[in-house]
């Protein structure tokens, strides 16, 4: 694994597949038919995420390590 983001990776019903978030990188989400698939489509989606910002010359979150929620 390349990416120091969380990522969190849950079923949804309605779309019958694996979704993966990544809560630090604002809109960043994959999803895949299997929990590797959408893990694997995430790493590639966060490395897109952070070349779309640095062309846009927008911030690139710095990775805070495990998140906590409520």
């Amino acid at each position: 694994m390349s990416s120091k983001y969380e990522i969190i990776i849950y079923w949804s019903e309605a779309d019958q597949a694996f979704i993966a978030e990544v809560p630090e990188l604002p809109g960043c989400m994959a999803d895949g038919r299997t929990y590797q698939e959408a893990l694997t489509n995430a790493e590639i989606i966060i490395r897109e995420w952070i070349e779309a910002a640095r062309e846009l010359g927008r911030p690139i979150p710095q990775s805070k390590g495990k998140l906590m929620y409520a």
